[in-house]
């Protein structure tokens, strides 16, 4: 079978594999659709840890299909069966893992991460995935190519879940690639107010306007802007962006009692973010982070994209044979539109 490899920094290879064998107790997935996350991009440019052309990685962790395989153990799934996996694999054993959040695991696997990812024709389903509940059955109404999209939605939803929007906030959200306008349709539906946002990218701000009409744009200065609109601040920040000068700027956005989500993680080289904790002191702030995504919220999210609660389908550039892989990751790394996904 056909699968896109990492072998090392700058290196990645459309190459054939050995078709995976499956235990009594996994299945074996056909993928269908998979789409490019920011990780894939950074893993590519940057190497990733026991990565080499040696032990090439099968990368790819935002993936959907249908089920071809399943192994004689195996209950309540059968060949043929619509599916999108939650990519990652707690130890199951652990603290964490027996409170539900296999996914913050010391000791986790992932697709694409550290076993083979969704790249590729087909993908191993391992018993630990199977058990945990890593598996959500897709109805009808959904394509495969929007639920490649629910790993990167429900990771916005884990984020502003824990962030506790409230009905009627005003909501900033900085950066406007895939994942902002997400934050944007999932702060909507958390029942937030007014929703401002901004992006250095002139092009992805007004094709934010496009997708989402009533959201309030903010171009150059952002305080300068809440005063066009008779505002001071907002009630939430979101960092939708790997910028440390956003992250600190983001404090003096705020109003009392405000919260902030930095949501996603920043280029080592500028990881140390200096900020005026002052105005978390006096302004009474609160700044939340998060990471990936629990079982449970993930199977919300595929229903909550079946459902049509969640327009996914607005938030998909391209498509792509993976033949044409390269156009898809060059398209990706230079932020051209905003989902590239390959389908098989």
């Amino acid at each position: 079978m056909k699968a896109i490899q990492l072998l090392e920094k700058d290196r990645i290879e459309l190459r054939d594999v050995p078709k995976p064998e499956i235990a009594e107790n996994e299945i074996l997935l056909r993928v269908r659709a998979a789409s490019i996350c920011g990780s894939d991009i950074r893993m590519w440019k940057n190497g990733y840890k026991n990565v080499t052309p040696e032990t090439p990685l099968t990368l790819g962790h935002e993936f959907a299909g249908e089920i071809a395989e399943v192994g004689a153990k195996i209950r309540g799934y059968h060949v043929g069966q619509r599916v999108a996996a939650a990519p990652n694999i707690g130890c199951g054993t652990c603290d964490l893992c027996v409170s539900g959040n296999t996914h913050l695991c010391r000791n986790y696997d992932a697709f694409g991460i550290s076993i083979p990812g969704g790249f590729a024709e087909y993908v191993r389903i391992p018993y630990h995935a199977i058990s945990q509940g890593n598996i959500a059955i897709l109805e009808e109404d959904i394509s495969y190519q929007e639920a490649a999209l629910v790993e990167p939605l429900s990771c916005v939803y884990n984020g502003q879940k824990l962030l506790g929007i409230r009905p009627g906030d005003d909501v900033l959200v900085i950066g406007l690639g895939p994942i902002g306008i997400m934050h944007i349709m999932t702060a909507k539906l958390f029942g937030a107010g007014k929703i401002f946002a901004s992006d250095l990218s002139e092009e992805r701000m007004e094709k934010a306007k496009e997708l989402i009409p009533d959201i309030h744009l903010i171009r150059g200065d952002i305080r300068e802007g809440f005063k066009e609109y008779g505002i001071e601040g907002v009630d939430v920040c979101i960092i939708a962006a790997p910028a440390a000068e956003a992250q600190a700027q983001s404090l003096y956005y705020m109003n009392m009692n405000g919260k902030l989500l930095f949501f996603g993680g920043l280029p080592k080289d500028r990881e140390n973010v200096m900020i005026n904790t002052n105005l978390i002191h006096y302004n009474q702030l609160q700044i939340q982070g998060c990471t990936k995504q629990s079982i449970s919220e993930y199977r919300l999210c595929a229903k909550l994209v079946n459902d049509k609660r969640i327009p996914l389908a607005l938030i998909m550039s391209d498509t792509y044979e993976i033949t044409d892989y390269r156009a898809a990751f060059e398209n990706a790394a230079a932020a051209r539109g905003l989902k590239h996904v390959i389908t098989f």
